[in-house]
């Protein structure tokens, strides 16, 4: 047995977002044995103390926002200089990959991934001219090229569509089978009454998750059902505006703002309704894991038709038309479906973990040989 493959995953930082979820997943069910993975980052995150105790090591370098372009491309290429030992390269960071995949190829690192979450760029205009300015790099510094779904695959790698694989966003279908009992232990925490209904969101507040939709239609919501609940898991740059937002509507008391919350799956338990309203994603691990939890999700229809496991929970509607969204959520709410999904509903469509880390596992040993 000689070591194991270590693989350079690179991101902002490892907080609790979609695609960093997706990467501890990986990461606790592949053979570590095998396959090690280090993480190159801008910030300390959420996963950190446990990516030290599965083996991994953290580098850290500045983030472009706080140095400036020219030092942050510098702090590249040394790494990548110090650090030549890593033969696999994989960048999580859309079109800001660029750049990565162009100082690794610089320092002759042979294996280049390029990995699309997203089907848009955040940020103003400068953001975006400067993230697009990063994206032109990734074709001719990528070997391989990634996406979550074939919308992410379009969005970054248009020229390179034929190239790209799909690794699917799975999760640990487990944790989140349908429980009465979490359930219950889970609305007593938060405080909730056995009859109150839960409407519940996870995602950063950010321009893309579009919560400020999401809080107009609760508010129009609590007018057909007084006893309704809007809980939002989730922290980000703009979550004061949607508190104060929240307080402008008067909701304040019926709006409970969590912020980032490690169990996701107890939580999704003691919803009734998932509602996703966001502007654009690649396929969004929370959709899947809300689905693993038998929950009803009214999502946008910018929103990928992949993400859809076919066991009839998903209505994608279009953001231009909140009536629709107000008629389709009244329905879910007088249905009150079973909770409980046919089994093998996830592993079938792909969307098990055990199936994700074998196919990534075999992935990284064939491209390494």
């Amino acid at each position: 047995m000689g070591d194991p493959i270590r693989i350079l995953h690179v991101v902002v930082n490892m907080n609790r977002g979609g695609a960093e979820t997706l990467l501890m997943n990986l990461y606790r069910n592949v053979d570590r044995t095998k396959i090690q993975f280090d993480f190159l980052t801008c910030k300390a995150g959420a996963y950190d103390v446990e990516i030290r105790e599965l083996g991994g090591v953290i580098h850290r370098i500045p983030y472009v926002t706080d140095i400036g372009h020219k030092r942050y491309i510098q702090a590249l290429d040394q790494f990548f200089a110090d650090e030549a030992n890593y033969k696999i390269v994989h960048a999580h960071m859309d079109k800001m990959s660029g750049f990565i995949l162009r100082s690794a190829k610089k320092a002759r690192i042979p294996i280049r991934i390029a990995h699309s979450h997203n089907t848009s760029s955040e940020g103003g205009l400068t953001a975006k001219a400067y993230k697009w300015f990063a994206g032109t790099f990734i074709a001719s510094c990528a070997t391989h090229f990634l996406a979550c779904s074939n919308k992410a695959a379009q969005w970054l790698f248009a020229s390179k569509r034929s190239k790209v694989m799909l690794l699917k966003n799975g999760i640990e279908s487990d944790q989140f089978a349908y429980s009465p009992m979490v359930r219950k232990q889970i609305r007593r925490e938060l405080q909730l009454s056995p009859d109150a209904y839960v409407i519940g969101h996870v995602g950063r507040f950010t321009h893309q998750k579009n919560h400020t939709y999401l809080l107009e239609l609760f508010a129009r919501m609590q007018q057909e059902k007084p006893d309704a609940v809007l809980v939002l898991v989730g922290d980000g740059p703009l979550r004061e505006e949607i508190e104060q937002k929240a307080e402008a509507l008067q909701l304040q008391h019926k709006v409970k703002f969590l912020g980032v919350r490690s169990d996701i799956a107890q939580l999704l338990q003691g919803f009734d309704m998932f509602v996703f309203p966001s502007l654009h994603e690649g396929l969004p691990v929370t959709l899947i894991e809300a689905q693993g939890a038998g929950l009803p999700c009214v999502i946008s229809d910018e929103i990928t038709e992949e993400v859809d496991m076919g066991i009839h929970l998903v209505d994608r509607l279009p953001l231009n038309n909140q009536e629709v969204w107000i008629q389709r959520m009244k329905q879910v709410m007088a249905s009150n479906g079973s909770r409980h999904i046919p089994a093998l509903s996830l592993s079938n469509q792909g969307y098990d973990i055990r199936n994700t880390a074998a196919w990534t596992e075999g992935f990284y040993q064939s491209i390494s040989r």
